[in-house]
């Protein structure tokens, strides 16, 4: 079944092949569209991991202060954790963008579009 997207040239109907299972040229150009919409929200997500990892860098240039006094070092174990946390959001990030762009090859492949 095949469901509408705002912004995606399609009115929010919603399109079931239920007596025919050909492709017309209105669904080949919805899924192309919608294609293209996931490889794009794949695309942020690979720009916030990449943001996540200048952070990271960021991080470690302040963390390698060596500041002695007590107060240094529980400055330091508290950017690492937030360090740890941020690894953690940039490692999910990386994952769900590789997974969002899956899904988006996916969209071309089971709508029988010419080509995929």
């Amino acid at each position: 079944m095949i469901t509408g997207l705002a912004g995606s040239g399609n009115n929010g109907t919603a399109r079931s092949g239920t007596a025919s299972s050909s492709l017309t040229a209105e669904d080949a150009g919805a899924c192309a569209s919608r294609s293209y919409e996931v490889q794009l929200l794949a695309a942020r997500l690979a720009a916030c991991a990449d943001q996540a990892e200048a952070l990271l860098s960021q991080l470690t240039r302040i963390e390698l202060r060596g500041w002695q006094s007590p107060a240094g070092r529980a400055y330091r174990a508290a950017l690492s954790l937030q360090a740890a946390s941020l690894r953690r959001s940039r490692d999910t990030l990386q994952d769900a963008g590789a997974i969002v762009l899956r899904h988006a090859q996916n969209v071309v492949l089971s709508s029988g579009l010419p080509g995929s």
